[in-house]
């Protein structure tokens, strides 16, 4: 049974297990340990909360314990560091980011030699060693603290191959919200090679501000700055910039789902989408599911977390699948969610087709739908709390295939995700509120 690695790494707060120091080390130690033979190179990268150097320090101490060679690529976004991996002969890429969450949480994502993320498998056996270290005291949080030094030419490198010049791209305008994380370190320099006129919001981190009232997780704030400063569209991205949102020269917000119709009918078109093929997740609206039908495309729901995406897409041939969150992957270009990435790729959709980002998406017909987050105390199987499976039961017998209800718990935070989606408004928050109500009544923290 997994106890450290989530979803999407391990996380936590900085500081505290599994993010204190002892276990960190311990955590570099047990990844090295489990590197294939040869030079055992690994590339460590971070997002700018005042933890994550301090993190990545002892990170690499372990890993020079265990007899691997840590090299630092500095400030830089998760697919960046997973670009790496896969092109400059490491045999691993680490991440010290939290993604969206606050900046007092942390987190460590792991990356092979290939740019993938690690199996449930092989984090498994990572955990288990480090359990053996921690019990054993071989590791130590304090001696021998390891200062890893940066190379500049990683960053350098990973900018190269992500930027091209964009036909056109100088006729537009965009405000770009780096949410004070790693973006900021990356899109100046890459929006200038492709040509677009950027202005840069966001974008002077100070430890402590990363993801605040800003980013992906609050788009309409560039929306805001979009419309006041006449842009054609706001790009906004997460900590690590592992995703990105967009809006409109309006305001209005083109989420995931919306991206992921764009990217696909303009695959389709010229003849690239393989197997007419679209990988979603449980969250994705039945609108996008309609609407690619209607243009002649299967969509595949996966389970939450870019990992099952990707799964899912390499079983389908699928070469594009995402999250209505903004993960986007691209599996002919990135083998991970990659927001400046997707951002190219909107810009170069919106350039050959002349027509505006709300035109564009004008396809995507959104049922309403809610999601409640639920602080809970634990994590108990869903199917065995009756209070709570009557509630689910409840809404899905009345919704009938006109809704859908998703119950979850998020692999990176103690919550419960409600997600309910209906013809109406007023069926969405009904059915959203009973279930919601049942898990703080059974597990609220």
């Amino acid at each position: 049974m997994r106890k450290l690695f989530g979803t999407d790494g391990i996380r936590g707060v900085a500081g505290e297990y599994p993010l204190d120091a002892k276990t960190v080390r311990a955590i570099g130690h047990a990844l090295a340990d489990h590197l294939p033979g040869g030079p055992k190179r690994v590339v460590i990268g971070q997002d700018t909360r005042e933890s994550s150097e301090w993190i990545a320090d002892m990170l690499a101490a372990g890993m020079l314990e265990a007899g691997a060679h840590p090299e630092s690529a500095g400030v830089i976004t998760t697919p960046g560091v997973a670009y790496l991996a896969r092109t400059q002969g490491f045999s691993a890429g680490v991440v010290v980011s939290a993604s969206h969450n606050p900046w007092r949480d942390n987190g460590i994502k792991v990356f092979g030699g290939d740019g993938y993320k690690l199996s449930d498998q092989t984090e498994l056996g990572i955990e288990k060693e480090i359990f053996a270290l921690l019990e054993s005291a071989v590791t130590d949080g304090g001696a021998g603290k390891f200062s890893l030094p940066g190379n500049a030419g990683l960053q350098a490198a990973y900018e190269a191959g992500l930027s091209h010049p964009i036909a056109g791209a100088k006729q537009f305008t965009a405000v770009v919200d780096c949410a004070n994380g790693a973006a900021g370190a990356i899109a100046p320099e890459v929006f200038k090679r492709c040509g677009l006129r950027a202005e840069f919001t966001h974008s002077a981190p100070n430890g402590r501000n990363i993801n605040e009232n800003c980013g992906a997780l609050h788009p309409e704030v560039v929306g805001k700055e979009v419309v006041v400063r006449q842009a054609d569209l706001g790009i906004c991205f997460d900590g690590d910039a592992d995703r990105a949102l967009f809006t409109d020269s309006g305001g209005k917000v083109v989420d995931g789902d919306a991206v992921l119709l764009l990217l696909a009918q303009d695959l389709k078109q010229r003849g690239e989408l393989a197997n007419d093929t679209v990988v979603a997740t449980t969250m994705s609206n039945m609108g996008l599911e309609i609407a690619l039908r209607e243009s002649g495309i299967k969509m595949l729901r996966a389970p939450v977390g870019d990992k099952y995406v990707l799964e899912e897409m390499k079983k389908s041939g699928a070469v594009v699948g995402g999250e209505q969150s903004g993960h986007i992957i691209l599996a002919r270009e990135s083998t991970t969610g990659d927001g400046l990435l997707t951002a190219l790729h909107v810009l170069e959709i919106i350039t050959r087709s002349g027509k505006p980002l709300a035109d564009l998406v004008a396809g995507l017909k959104v049922f309403p739908q809610t999601i409640k987050n639920v602080r809970v105390r634990e994590k108990r199987p869903l199917d065995q709390i009756p209070e709570v499976q009557a509630a689910i039961r409840c809404a899905e017998r009345e919704l009938d295939g006109s809704g859908r209800v998703n119950v979850r718990y998020s692999g990176t935070e103690a919550l419960a995700r409600v997600m309910v989606e209906a013809e109406t408004k007023d069926a969405v928050e009904r059915h959203a509120t009973a279930i919601a109500q049942a898990l703080e009544k059974m597990l609220g923290a």
